[in-house]
């Protein structure tokens, strides 16, 4: 953006006459930042208005209503006050006269552009075009920019809930729980955040966390003394109900442009109470820097809260860490899989040592257009609250995105990019499979990204592998996925299972993954009246044979059986 900036300021000031090119930047009737190039200072200047400078609209300069179509107007610089940063720099390039020209810009803001010249004669209807121009370029940029941020903050926030929940449960700490809380959630959902718990001495915050580390001691101070802030969260500790709060709102308080320091980029706070087995424990706000990012979050806010709550009154005794392990991990794995019209889908997961922590596999299923299904199964390197972390973000992205209508490479895509962001040292593996019917059955095309290939059992008991090698998820920025595609006829199953299954070890050293056709064949052999148990019989005969091994087992199975 800084690029394209500089060239269109450099074009401008090249044009016969122009003595200098300035933009600015308002947002609420408040001057935030300027850009500028003259001839005697070619070399773009931003300065960011670290103390902001109020004027209303029809002031600045550029009179054209900013949320019209953009048109450029001639001024004298002598009509502008003295004092804005703007008419500085025009007196200073010795600039008479100007034409401006302003456009809206997104979340109420708008820019306004100002070429001068030594007079009103040298501003002639070529410079005006490209003025204009100029403007419409800045303004698509801004929405595009605007679009491009809306996209990520849902994908990041969807992401964020699931991991944020595992993140809490799986944690048997109370004061690193809440403490991840605040730093997991900025700068993914806001600017800033804060816990806030009722302890014997009263509300108290525990937890907070800014984007900016110079702000922390800012925030800490207003979350600890403001009676402003402790008022409001007074409020919803009293009522249960969540609150927010934005423009007007803030008046009074250490938020909003009529506050001072920090507080002014604040545009709304959000304040959710902390409620679990049916007592009040604390609240937890955030603050955002945009209005639409809160009106945009607030879906999934007291989700959020609950979760949290709910792992900061859960017992931390340790005797209680395998029902928290096992609990967890049927969190991360759908309640039940739907019905799809002519396929019988059945699943299976067990857990290698429920004495250990918690594992990566995952699997899921989600309804399609045209009465098909998306099947999807992964595995996530390791075990721990992190790997169960990234399996919940795993999981959760594929099926919103899937549930969207994206595409299975897009989908594979933006995990992979938000894999990668998380800067993890684990990888994660991942099938998708797409069923269609056609009226003979189903068309399976299948996408893998380092996932143990599916193997295809045929009614006659026949199987045969459907390799489709892919990268690894998470480890490269830019990656490549196997793919294939076969059909599925009545009675046909496709099988699709993680690693657990062919790494599965007898006493004597044998991989389950050598008798693993042998096993689909004698498992699917079953008539369709027991097709719903395919999955769990496969990996019932896995935990038999294995002696040795603690990796999971998932397994997710289509048949696809006669409509008639």
């Amino acid at each position: 953006m800084t690029a394209l900036a500089d060239a269109l300021y450099d074009m401008l000031l090249r044009m016969p006459g122009v003595l200098a090119v300035v933009g600015t930047h308002w947002s609420g009737g408040v001057l935030h930042y300027l850009r500028s190039v003259t001839l005697a200072e070619p070399t773009a200047s931003l300065v960011e208005i670290e103390r902001p400078i109020e004027c209303a609209y029809g002031e600045s300069g550029a009179t054209a209503a900013p949320d019209g179509d953009p048109a450029v107007t001639v001024h004298e610089v002598s009509e502008l006050d003295a004092a804005m940063p703007h008419a500085r720099v025009l007196a200073a390039a010795g600039a008479r006269s100007f034409a401006a020209c302003a456009v809206p810009l997104g979340q109420g803001g708008w820019a306004s552009f100002m070429v001068g010249t030594a007079g009103r004669d040298t501003i002639d209807a070529t410079l005006r075009t490209r003025l204009k121009q100029v403007a419409e370029v800045a303004m698509v940029s801004d929405r595009r920019i605007l679009a491009r941020r809306a996209d990520e903050v849902r994908q990041v926030s969807d992401a964020f809930l699931a991991e944020a929940s595992l993140q809490m449960d799986s944690s048997l700490d109370v004061k690193s729980t809440v403490r991840r809380v605040a730093r997991t959630a900025v700068p993914a959902i806001a600017e800033g955040c804060v816990l806030h718990l009722c302890l014997p001495e009263g509300l108290k915050p525990v937890s907070f966390a800014h984007m900016d580390a110079g702000e922390q001691q800012w925030l800490g101070k207003v979350a600890a003394e403001d009676p402003w802030l402790t008022e409001a969260l007074q409020r919803v500790l009293g009522s249960g109900q969540a609150l927010a709060l934005r423009g007007e709102e803030l008046r009074g308080g250490p938020f909003g442009p009529a506050s001072s320091g920090a507080g002014r980029a604040v545009r709304a706070i959000s304040v959710n109470p902390l409620s679990a087995r049916g007592r009040v424990l604390g609240t937890l706000t955030f603050l955002y820097h945009r209005v639409i990012v809160a009106e945009g979050a607030s879906r999934f806010l007291a989700d959020l809260a609950d979760r949290a709550a709910l792992a900061i009154d859960s017992s931390t005794l340790y005797e209680q860490r395998r029902r928290h392990v096992v609990s967890l991990q049927r969190h991360l794995l759908p309640s039940e899989l739907p019905r799809i019209p002519g396929l019988t889908l059945s699943s299976a997961y067990e857990v290698g040592d429920v004495s250990l922590d918690v594992g990566g596999d995952f699997y899921d299923a989600v309804p399609g257009a045209r009465g098909g299904v998306t099947l999807l199964i992964g595995d996530v390197c390791g075990r721990g609250a992190e790997a169960a972390a990234l399996t919940g973000l795993a999981r959760h992205t594929l099926r919103a995105l899937f549930e969207d209508g994206s595409t299975p490479e897009h989908a594979l895509e933006r995990l992979n990019q938000a894999l990668v962001r998380e800067s993890t040292s684990r990888f994660v593996t991942a099938l998708v499979a797409v069923l269609v019917p056609d009226g003979e059955g189903f068309r399976v095309r299948y996408w893998s990204a380092g996932h143990p290939a599916p193997l295809l059992r045929r009614a006659d008991g026949t199987v045969a592998e459907l390799v489709a090698h892919g990268d690894l998820l998470g480890v490269l920025p830019d990656i490549e996925y196997g793919s294939g595609s076969v059909h599925l006829k009545p009675g046909d199953a496709l099988v699709m299972f993680t690693d657990g299954v062919t790494e599965a070890r007898a006493a004597d050293g044998t991989f389950f993954e050598s008798r693993l056709r042998n096993e689909v064949a004698r498992q699917g052999a079953q008539g369709a009246g027991e097709a719903r148990g395919f999955a769990g019989r496969l990996a019932e005969a896995v935990v038999e044979f294995r002696a040795t091994g603690a990796d999971d087992i998932a397994v997710l199975v289509a048949r696809a059986e006669a409509t008639g």
